[in-house]
């Protein structure tokens, strides 16, 4: 928990975050229950450093990874084996959707724009479920937190 907070190095820090199981077992507030404090702290992380780079909300995209893809520090928001997702103005040639023209309260209307969803390809029964729930999750560290605690559920069943 302490590398959570008490780190100098922002590099470490966000791989902190990223591999933090203490930091997914708290809501970003008492009032958002199922929402994820660890997801909660990725995203903003990610926009900052956009931000900073000079990038305006309408430049950013959601984009999905490979997962033998390495991190992107503070622009990665969920990396999970199986699946890897980052927010960033560059897709570059991966499957990625805009997040709009001003800051979007429903990670389903962006998911839903991808192109390619992770496990696509795999035609597993298990990966429908998953992107059949993310499709109806509207709150953004809400649905990260479901895709990670969905994988660990299924373990190598994937």
């Amino acid at each position: 928990m302490k590398a959570l907070v008490s780190t100098a190095d922002p590099g470490a820090a966000h791989e902190a975050w990223l591999e933090s199981w203490v930091a997914a077992v708290f809501s970003e507030s008492l009032f958002y229950p199922y929402t994820s404090l660890k997801y909660h702290t990725l995203l903003v992380a990610a926009l900052v450093s956009n931000y900073r780079a000079g990038a305006g909300f309408e430049d950013l995209y959601l984009v999905v990874d490979s997962p033998d893809e390495a991190v992107t520090p503070h622009r990665t928001v969920l990396d999970t084996g199986p699946v890897s997702l980052r927010v960033t103005a560059d897709p570059g040639d991966r499957p990625a959707a805009t997040l709009g023209a001003g800051p979007t309260r429903s990670f389903a209307d962006v998911w839903s724009r991808l192109p390619e969803h992770p496990g696509d390809a795999d035609g597993c029964r298990a990966w429908r479920v998953l992107d059949a729930q993310l499709r109806r999750i509207r709150s953004w560290s809400t649905a990260l937190q479901f895709i990670e605690d969905f994988l660990e559920w299924r373990g190598d069943a994937l």
